[in-house]
């Protein structure tokens, strides 16, 4: 069954919209729920580090409500899947997905997701699925190097129909369980801006591809398998391979 199109709410400026869809959840909102704003004042990403959001980014974050924990540790991979072939629809150009969740284009970041489950007991009770896309706002200066907007990579929709479409391509990604199914080892694949680079951290070695569990292979020196499941990556060049 086709799950009903998600509910944007739009807000001027909100401090996170991860906190809010929280509030949401805990009032009872269902599934679809998503809250977007123009601005975030205490946006954040992955390990809670700040994230910049002023006006002309898509800064939302919607609320899934999972039926059983099977899957949840590759949720935010699935969410990448989506958002990624949403854009594709949308006119974007060459995106690609870092491990664990950050979206490239070419070799700058355009975009990130954060996933917050809240658990009733052993069973989640909700998950606030927050996506942060630069789409045409100003760069901090900082970030000019690293950064990239979707607007410069083909991307000329307005904030509205985006959000409708990013929120869509969410709720229906979440009717997926279990592990991930060879189709989206292969799209992953397809995908991965890691793949046949060389990696400083959180293991040295050459990252070969993604488990169906999610986790991240890395191939060391020794030819040993090291399996990173939850850690920041450092990423060096990309190996050239040779017969």
């Amino acid at each position: 069954m086709t799950p009903a199109p998600a509910a944007v709410r739009w807000l001027a400026s909100v401090e996170s919209t991860q906190d809010a869809v929280h509030a949401l959840a805990e009032q009872g909102a269902p599934e679809g729920t998503a809250v977007a704003a123009l601005e975030q004042t205490s946006g954040r990403g992955s390990r809670r580090r700040d994230w910049s959001s002023p006006p002309g980014g898509l800064w939302m974050s919607v609320l899934l409500r999972p039926l059983r924990d099977s899957g949840m540790q590759v949720l935010g991979l699935r969410a990448g899947l989506a958002i990624v072939h949403a854009l594709d629809r949308l006119g974007a150009r060459g995106l690609m997905l870092k491990w664990p969740n950050d979206i490239m284009a070419l070799e700058k970041k355009a975009g990130g997701i954060l996933c917050e489950a809240r658990w009733n007991g052993d069973r989640p009770a909700w998950v606030a699925v927050g996506i942060g896309l630069n789409l045409r706002n100003e760069l901090p200066d900082e970030l000019r190097g690293s950064s990239a907007r979707l607007a410069d990579h083909g991307v000329s929709v307005a904030l509205e129909p985006l959000a409708q479409h990013i929120a869509d391509a969410l709720v229906q990604a979440a009717r997926a369980t279990g592990p991930l199914s060879e189709a989206e080892l292969a799209a992953l694949a397809r995908r991965d801006w890691l793949l046949d680079r060389q990696l400083a951290s959180p293991e040295e070695g050459r990252a070969i591809g993604i488990q169906p569990d999610g986790a991240l292979r890395v191939r060391r020196a020794d030819g040993s398998l090291a399996l990173v499941r939850a850690a920041p990556v450092e990423a060096a060049a990309r190996v050239t391979l040779t017969e």
